[in-house]
């Protein structure tokens, strides 16, 4: 990635065990239409790529209502086969999207845009995990006290308890591997 944010908790934490103060947690539901927001009416064109087709679609009417100033340029589930993939850039490419979403999850998503960003002729794609289901309506947003505080994963197990590993082995498991990282980061930056 060119960029990368601080998208969760873990990553707050880990940041901070180091030292390291991060103005906020920026999560795909927040940054995306703070984004839009912020650029509307400069004739910019969005291309929403992932999710299953219901959700998809409803992603976008939602989108659409909520930032006139942007430009639906095209949208396509996420469920497309190596076969199919080719015909998809090609759709991407044809809509001249300046900002390709993708809602895979992570961390195919990334690896999505990674494998294929020589073919994509998209200004600027994002990774955006669950942000079509929050647009569609399938998943809540915690209240803000509850994301605050760094328990969104919370409401989101509640709401999507297939997710468990992630976060009941991996949030731990993340936490255990920058504990363990620790000593040796700081070593590093005292010989700076």
């Amino acid at each position: 990635a060119h960029r990368v944010f601080a998208d969760g908790t873990g990553v707050r934490w880990a940041a901070k065990l180091r030292g390291i103060k991060l103005k906020e947690n920026l999560v795909g539901t927040d940054l995306i239409p703070r984004l839009f927001r912020e650029t509307a009416g400069r004739n910019y064109r969005y291309f929403l790529l992932g999710a299953n087709e219901q959700t998809n679609h409803r992603a976008a009417e939602k989108c659409q209502a909520d930032f006139p100033g942007w430009t639906l340029a095209g949208r396509h589930h996420g469920y497309a086969t190596a076969s199919e993939t080719p015909a998809l850039i090609q759709l991407i490419n044809e809509a001249r999207p300046h900002l390709l979403l993708v809602g895979m999850g992570n961390p195919i998503q990334e690896q999505w845009i990674h494998r294929h960003q020589k073919q994509l002729r998209v200004p600027v794609c994002i990774g955006v995990g669950g942000l079509f289901d929050h647009w569609a309506g399938n998943i809540q947003r915690a209240p803000d006290w509850v994301r605050h505080q760094g328990f969104e994963w919370m409401q989101l197990l509640l709401q999507q308890p297939h997710k468990w590993r992630r976060y009941l082995l991996g949030n731990p498991k993340f936490l255990l591997r920058i504990l363990r990282e620790l000593p040796s980061d700081l070593a590093r930056s005292s010989q700076i």
